[in-house]
């Protein structure tokens, strides 16, 4: 008796060890202390996070509040459960243990419903029929050769010089780079000037879970560089003086579903922190364990993690830049994810006389969208190499930087334009704006043709209107518009809670806020049928 109860346990051990470990995000019902984080809306966003809401009038909401501590408590000790990450906005852990383990946890009060990586272990995938397309597992595409140069061409082509000639370079603005690894940059004399200047705020490696982002793949640098470097008479980056977060979520020697819930965790981050543009040089279709693999049709926007969550960053008032893929010669020709998402803007590569590079992906996407949405220069573009030296490279991996550093620049111009109007220009000044095509999408911008719009309706705009001073103690003046004897001023708090109201004519032509705590608020006037918005700070 006692050999085969030895027997049983030797042979339940060995099943349970070799058990198939799977990945699988835990969606939750609710965030119990919903209330409490957003009456304290410090103890989820930075200030110039909530300044940055309060300018584009953004309100917070369910998303803003962090994972259940408690709930993520209870996932932690269940038995076989490792948690390998989180999503306030999705509201969901990502975890590994067997598909029974993993199936325990809607025994949870709290558990809403568990989406497998592996499709078919999904109850709604079982009959779900699989695409005979081979794919080409992802890799950080990146070849170079030594030729020396400058990257006169790739920003002259977006016309993004015409902002750094009227002293657009980035300065006040602040981009997130999430990608493999930035080995070398607090060494290479080509980032020395954005060390010297205190541009480079922070960073985190999410695959290690630790502060050194100095390390990993050499990727990440090298998009860094065609934005931020800087190496005098031989390469300036598009965005020269914008400040930085290095964020690290792809693991450039396994590829795994893990990469794409890391991500979500680093925009977070950089939502959390006031970042103002993304750019990410990642994309997924293809994983180390084929069962995880993507097909055409998951690239909708709305089906992968990486997806739903880049979605959320653009809601919360950032603009989201995504290289579109270099599968345009494959079998697998498909922009990847996130650059399926409706509000990702997705880069397209052009060679430098502006031709279509081969390897760019192709659109649409399974839905019928345009993607990519534009394109910059991409082959034959100049970086920053490994080795510290100025190179040329080929991938959409760097025609996104480019486009985000000119991004950057145009938005520092015209702050009070939010993300949606700042992208849907771009895309309206681009060649084939009114012929898109599925792999150069509405083709190149011209930032000249947006920047001479703007700013000629911003000199109309300060001779109609003006609010002052600014900052103020008890009263806001207005300078009315001509022709205009009357104006609503509604103003929002923080939070976009409108905490003043009323009507102001020519005779009082102005708004009493003493009553107001000191601070950062959003005033909005109604006039015929313009509305505008101003941010303005009560001391």
């Amino acid at each position: 008796m006692k050999r085969k109860l030895l027997t049983f346990i030797l042979f339940f051990s060995l099943v349970t060890l070799f058990a198939q470990n799977e990945d699988a995000w835990v969606y939750f019902n609710d965030k119990p202390s919903e209330t409490t984080f957003t009456a304290s809306p410090l103890t989820m966003l930075t200030q110039r996070a909530l300044d940055r809401r309060i300018r584009y009038s953004i309100s917070l909401d369910f998303k803003d509040v962090p994972v259940e501590a408690s709930y993520v408590l209870q996932v932690n000790n269940s038995i076989g459960i490792t948690i390998k990450a989180r999503s306030k906005w999705l509201n969901a852990l990502h975890v590994q243990g067997t598909e029974t383990d993993i199936n325990n946890l809607l025994n949870l009060s709290f558990v809403s419903k568990i989406e497998f990586a592996n499709k078919s272990l999904n109850i709604s995938s079982k009959n779900r029929i699989k695409s005979k397309i081979i794919h080409q597992n992802k890799t950080l595409d990146f070849s170079t050769d030594f030729n020396y140069g400058n990257g006169a061409n790739q920003i002259e082509m977006l016309k993004g010089e015409v902002l750094h000639q009227n002293n657009f370079t980035g300065e006040g603005m602040q981009i997130a780079i999430i990608d493999a690894g930035f080995p070398n940059v607090d060494n290479f004399s080509a980032f020395q000037r954005i060390r010297d200047n205190n541009q480079i705020l922070g960073g985190y490696d999410f695959v290690n879970r630790n502060a050194n982002f100095y390390t990993g793949h050499y990727h990440g640098m090298a998009v860094l560089s065609t934005i931020g470097g800087y190496l005098d008479n031989q390469f300036i980056g598009t965005a020269p003086d914008a400040k930085f977060y290095l964020f690290i979520s792809e693991d450039a020697v396994n590829e795994t579903p893990l990469e794409e819930s890391l991500w979500v965790e680093a925009a977070e981050r950089a939502d959390s922190l006031g970042v103002d543009v993304i750019n990410t040089s990642l994309g997924y279709t293809t994983f180390d364990n084929s069962n995880y693999n993507y097909e055409y049709a998951d690239m909708d926007g709305q089906t992968t993690f990486i997806s739903r969550g880049a979605e959320v960053a653009f809601s919360r008032g950032m603009i989201v830049v995504n290289s579109a893929g270099n599968s345009g010669n494959d079998a697998w020709h498909y922009v990847s994810a996130p650059a399926d998402a409706p509000l990702v803007l997705s880069i397209g590569a052009v060679n430098a006389s502006g031709t279509i590079a081969s390897f760019s992906s192709f659109g649409p996407t399974f839905d019928d969208r345009i993607k990519p949405d534009v394109c910059a220069q991409g082959a034959n573009v100049y970086i920053i190499n490994s080795s510290g030296n100025v190179a040329t490279s080929n991938g959409t991996s760097f025609s996104s930087p480019v486009l985000t550093g000119v991004i950057t620049c145009l938005w520092q111009a015209f702050q009070d334009k939010n993300n949606a109007e700042i992208v849907q220009l771009i895309k309206e000044s681009s060649h084939l704006y009114t012929n898109p095509t599925n792999q150069e999408g509405f083709g190149i911008p011209n930032f000249e043709t947006i920047y001479n719009l703007f700013d000629i309706d911003e000199e109309e705009d300060i001779i109609e209107f003006s609010l002052f001073p600014n900052p103020t103690r008890d009263f806001i003046n207005f300078k009315f518009p001509t022709d205009i004897s009357e104006m609503e001023v509604t103003v929002f708090n923080i939070l976009g809670k409108k905490v003043a109201s009323n009507l102001v004519n020519k005779n009082t032509p102005r708004t009493n806020i003493s009553s107001l705590s000191k601070g950062l608020y959003m005033v909005q006037v109604t006039y015929s049928d313009v509305v505008k918005t101003i941010k303005v700070l009560k001391n």
